[in-house]
C-alpha cells in the first residue's frame, strides 16, 4: 500500500520549480493550496537532494548506535540537522529530530536498536522430584474424582 501524500506528484513538482526559482516555502503553500508543513518537509528533502526530492524516499535504514550518537552530539553543539543529514546522506533532517527527541527524553538509551520482539520462553525443565510429585498430584486428584462420582450416585434420588 503506498503512503498517503498531502500533495499530489504534480504539485510536488510545482512546488520543486518555485524553490529553484528562489520562493520561500510559504510562498510555495499559498501558491499551491497545500499544507505549510508538506511544503516545509519537501523543502527539507530539496535541500538536500535538488531536484532528486520528488524520487520517492529510500526504504528503511538502520543507522549504527554510534552514528545517531555522533550525529546528536554535534547537532547539540550548534552543527544544522540539514548540512548533517547531507554530511551522512540521510533521507531527511526529520530523522535527526526524532532521534533528539528520543534522546533528551531517554538519553543514549533513546539511541540504541530496539531488541527483537519477544518470543515465549521455553516451558523450564522439570526437576526429577517435580515430575515425581505431579504423578502424585495426579492420582490424588484422579481418586478424589472418583470418590465424588460415586458419593453422586449415592445422593441421587432412586429411580422405581
Amino acid at each position: 500500500m503506498a503512503p498517503r501524500r498531502s500533495m499530489t506528484d504534480e504539485q510536488r513538482q510545482a512546488a520543486v520549480g518555485l524553490f529553484e526559482t528562489g520562493h520561500g516555502r510559504n510562498t510555495v503553500a499559498a501558491a499551491l493550496g497545500v499544507s505549510p508543513s508538506a511544503v516545509r518537509a519537501l523543502e527539507h528533502r530539496w535541500r538536500l537532494r535538488g531536484a532528486g526530492a520528488l524520487v520517492t524516499k529510500p526504504t528503511k535504514q538502520a543507522y549504527p548506535f554510534a552514528v545517531k550518537q555522533e550525529i546528536v552530539q554535534r547537532v547539540l553543539a550548534g552543527e544544522t540537522k540539514i548540512a548533517l543529514a547531507q554530511e551522512y546522506g540521510l533521507s531527511s533532517p526529520q530523522l535527526i529530530a526524532r532521534w533528539l527527541r528520543r534522546y533528551r527524553a531517554a538519553g543514549e538509551d533513546g539511541l540504541r536498536p530496539k531488541p527483537p520482539a519477544r518470543e515465549p520462553a521455553p516451558a523450564p525443565a522439570l526437576a526429577e522430584h517435580d515430575v515425581a510429585g505431579l504423578h502424585r498430584e495426579i492420582e490424588r486428584l484422579r481418586a478424589e474424582v472418583a470418590y465424588l462420582g460415586k458419593l453422586r450416585a449415592l445422593m441421587a434420588p432412586k429411580r422405581p
